[in-house]
């Protein structure tokens, strides 16, 4: 099995085009296939080398590794010109320079539904030869068979009048020469594979077998763009999404595994992938489900690979005690900061949150826990406990009545890891530093 992924590197990696990757990657590494990466740069205006190296970039954070390529399309002009003319010497193509308004002109004259057939006029567009007689069949592993029957098609034109070849001659003498069998690639390219059918007939090569697969589409069923909110794989992981996690969730969306599993390893999604089982339906694109399976996977991991990870991303260093007490709270790394940035930083500033808890009510809390955990000497998890539920059971209180004027002391906010831990971490000195300034308020 030889598969390729073949991306225009007209801007960042969608992830439609990701999850394509991760399809062909699965079925190489799966099946003990090759995956050739292509480049497919012919539109010169829109393909920058920095959108080249973002796609790589996207696909080698997400772990996708390949084992052919990169190969641009570009350099392989030379070729594409060397078999063009071998179709315009067989008779398999002619040179014409007819219009859109000849082309119409012809439809008019013969069937709105009918092919366009042109001249050779020695110059001009190279066109393809379409047989009147005959279909040109899509065997697609997915969406079934899909019949074109030719005295539709019109001519297709396969190369500018400068000589520069189009998409569907490019990719068809590619996918060729790097004898790839099977090509799978997004339902919007399936228009196009009738016309590669034909390049590749005319050029004597058998087909490769296709498999078209379904769009990705938002929660509104339309197809998924930055409407959506994050589309590319490096917004996903500014995000703070985990590869591992979005690699899993790109594999579910529109594939299941038969025991409708969710949370599999890499290694399992390899061994467990097939085509047959793609849906032909649009899968909807979640954020909330991938927020969820993100959460999986970063309680999953060892506080220390969280906390370098974690380090990595917020550029801080020294967070293992924060991770430690934090971790069970949040689901993207982004979610640290905001759970937990005060014990680094100070307290927040929420006006909302001193109002509602540092009251007059509120003060008092904060002085009967200041007092309680001023005399202690060793400022353990078990020692503060005990002090904060003394105040509980000396003031009859329910825990929020005396924790949130605590919490909001020390982070500014009414969310931070649990209270008797983030004491701990803060130490006696800070904490009761902080109570004092909020008493001061």
């Amino acid at each position: 099995m030889r598969v390729r992924f073949a991306p225009s590197p007209t801007g960042a990696l969608h992830v439609g085009g990701a999850r394509t990757a991760l399809y062909n990657w699965l079925l190489a590494r799966g099946g003990g296939g090759t995956l050739v990466l292509r480049i497919e740069d012919t539109d010169r205006e829109r393909s920058t080398s920095e959108n080249v190296e973002q796609i790589l970039e996207a696909l080698q954070w997400l772990g996708i590794d390949f084992d052919e390529g990169p190969i641009s399309q570009v350099a392989r002009s030379e070729r594409h010109q060397e078999l063009l003319q071998q179709l315009l010497d067989a008779g398999h193509a002619y040179r014409s320079s007819a219009t859109k308004a000849e082309v119409d002109l012809f439809k008019a004259q013969h069937g709105a539904h009918r092919g366009f057939r042109g001249e050779d006029e020695g110059s001009g567009a190279v066109r393809l030869r379409v047989p009147d007689e005959g279909e040109s069949v899509v065997h697609d592993v997915i969406r079934g068979g899909a019949t074109f029957a030719h005295v539709h098609l019109d001519d297709p034109v396969i190369a500018r009048a400068d000589g520069s070849v189009l998409y569907n001659f490019a990719v068809a003498v590619d996918d060729m020469d790097a004898a790839i069998t099977h090509v799978v690639r997004g339902e919007d390219h399936l228009s196009n594979t009738a016309r590669q059918l034909l390049v590749l007939e005319a050029l004597g090569a058998a087909p490769p077998i296709y498999a078209h697969l379904p769009l990705l589409h938002g929660a509104d069923g339309k197809k998924l763009s930055k409407r959506h909110g994050a589309a590319s794989v490096q917004e996903f992981r500014d995000l703070g999404y985990l590869p591992e996690a979005l690699k899993n969730y790109l594999a579910l969306l529109g594939w299941g595994a038969e025991d409708d599993e969710t949370i599999l390893s890499t290694e399992e999604l390899a061994e467990r992938f097939s085509l047959e089982r793609v849906s032909k339906n649009p899968a909807r694109f979640d954020h909330q489900k991938l927020r969820w399976m993100n959460g999986r996977y970063m309680r999953a991991l060892p506080v220390q690979q969280l906390t370098e990870r974690l380090e990595q991303f917020t550029g801080r260093s020294g967070l293992r005690a924060a991770v430690e007490i934090s971790h069970e709270k949040m689901q993207t790394l982004a979610d640290f900061e905001p759970l937990a940035g005060f014990i680094f930083d100070g307290p927040a500033d929420d006006p909302k949150a001193r109002e509602k808890w540092l009251d007059e009510d509120g003060r008092a809390v904060l002085a009967d826990v200041h007092a309680a955990l001023e005399p202690l000497q060793q400022f353990t998890l078990e020692n503060v406990q005990e002090a904060l539920e003394g105040v509980l059971a000396a003031r009859a209180a329910k825990p929020k009545q005396v924790f949130q004027p605590v919490r909001v002391a020390l982070a500014g906010t009414a969310v931070s890891p649990g209270i008797f831990e983030t004491l701990v971490v803060l130490g006696r000195d800070e904490s009761l530093a902080r109570i004092e300034r909020a008493l001061r308020v």
